[in-house]
């Protein structure tokens, strides 16, 4: 009965499979409140077959739990460890810490490679100390190195400017500008892509409806076919694009309006009227080419909780890119919207530079470069339409490479 009574007290005995690194394997068999570190003195008597002669063998050895591959700790007991019945643990040899190498020991190819390490900045420092001061605003000249599309837009700005001024100089210039309003609404209307246009005609949505989706995705059969599934059910999805239909009417008015009467001040009376004519029409073209923001981005934008009018400017700011737009909104907010209608330093050499180009001169006497700089501006993602215009291309060309060339030197 007193030995009974014992085993009860003593705690549940478990067997322990225990595993070294040479390969051998046994049965330990120990009660919940043994120690981890009894444990492993009696692991290491079984493999040394008697008392251990050095007690360093003890600390140089550790136990862990094959399972979790975690060290046991020699302080805990059995029970703490949360060990159960046949778990496996490794008896395994501590890796002694890495003695420093003498300096004797050291190879010649270690020394080498000690010789041949690079220098710190106090040593470079100390090395040109004695050599003259050169390049002191090099910080400056690195900030200096702009990106180009960065910069094109401050130029479009100033360009548009100046080639507003130059074609009202011309007395043909209400008929030129209504000619590219012509052009205008001819170039909204015929400029599809038809294998974009093919592709959803083929998906069973109707001509006039695809037509509409490509213009307001830029082109993307991908977006217009998500812009066209988003408003199947929406009663305005066939209503036409803003400035589609009122063109004709406007012109038809401005065509309508009668002369003014023969007088001493009429000429001045022309001016005035050819003058406000004038203006008329750059807000109808500018009109037309107002900025479309992603509507895919739009949504996204403020799924994230942003105002509207934000997540419009922060796409505007940053060219329709989502990422870029989120980033904006997320920071400084810098450049500003008011930023995007500054132009560039009219004074400044790489301004001076465009201007004095004969290809760039000829070109803003096109009504054409001034829509195509109107486009740009509001929708940076058809540059690359207009680079490949035969009447604008040589322009924008021209541009590119004075800012390119000012921008090294």
């Amino acid at each position: 009965m007193f030995v009974q009574e014992e085993k009860i007290f003593a705690g549940k005995v478990l067997k322990i499979h225990i595993c070294t690194m040479d390969g051998t394997e046994w049965l330990e068999e120990v009660t919940e409140d043994t120690t981890v570190e009894k444990l492993k003195e009696r692991c290491l008597k079984h493999c040394v077959h008697g008392s251990l002669e050095d007690p360093k063998t003890l600390t140089h050895h550790k136990l862990i739990h094959a399972a979790t591959e975690r060290v046991l700790s020699d302080t805990k007991t059995v029970a703490d460890e949360n060990l159960k019945d046949k778990d496996v643990l490794l008896l395994i040899k501590k890796r002694p810490p890495p003695t420093p190498p003498k300096t004797a020991d050291v190879s010649s190819e270690d020394k080498k490679k000690q010789e041949n390490k690079a220098p710190d900045k106090d040593a470079i420092l100390k090395a040109t100390a004695s050599l003259s001061t050169r390049h002191t605003d090099r910080t400056v000249t690195q900030h200096n190195i702009r990106d180009f599309q960065t910069e094109l837009r401050k130029i479009l700005v100033s360009l548009i400017e100046v080639a507003q001024k130059l074609l009202a100089l011309n007395p043909d210039a209400v008929e030129l500008f209504k000619k590219a309003n012509a052009m205008l609404d001819e170039d909204e209307e015929d400029r599809v892509d038809e294998t974009a246009l093919q592709q959803l005609t083929e998906m069973g949505f109707p001509e006039s409806r695809a037509i509409k989706a490509l213009r307001l995705n830029h082109m993307s059969v991908t977006q217009a076919m998500e812009w066209l599934i988003e408003h199947v059910d929406d009663p305005s999805v066939d209503t036409p694009l803003p400035g589609q239909d009122s063109s004709g009417a406007a012109g038809a008015t401005a065509a309508a309006t009668p002369g003014p009467p023969a007088s001493a001040s009429a000429s001045a009376s022309d001016e005035s009227n050819k003058q406000d004519e004038l203006t008329e029409i750059f807000k109808r073209i500018r009109r037309k080419r107002e900025f479309r923001p992603d509507s895919r981005a739009v949504i996204a934008l403020m799924e994230m909780g942003f105002d509207e009018k934000e997540v419009i400017d922060a796409l505007r700011v940053n060219n329709n890119q989502q990422d870029a737009a989120c980033e904006w909104l997320l920071g400084d907010r810098k450049p500003s919207p008011e930023d995007l209608d500054k132009g560039i330093d009219t004074n400044s050499p790489l301004f001076q530079a465009i201007l004095e180009n004969p290809v760039v001169q000829l070109g803003l006497t096109n009504p054409k470069t001034l829509l195509a700089f109107e486009d740009m501006l509001e929708n940076p993602l058809n540059s690359t339409q207009w680079m490949n215009d035969p009447e604008t291309g040589p322009v924008m060309l021209q541009i590119s490479r004075i800012f390119q060339t000012l921008n090294r030197t």
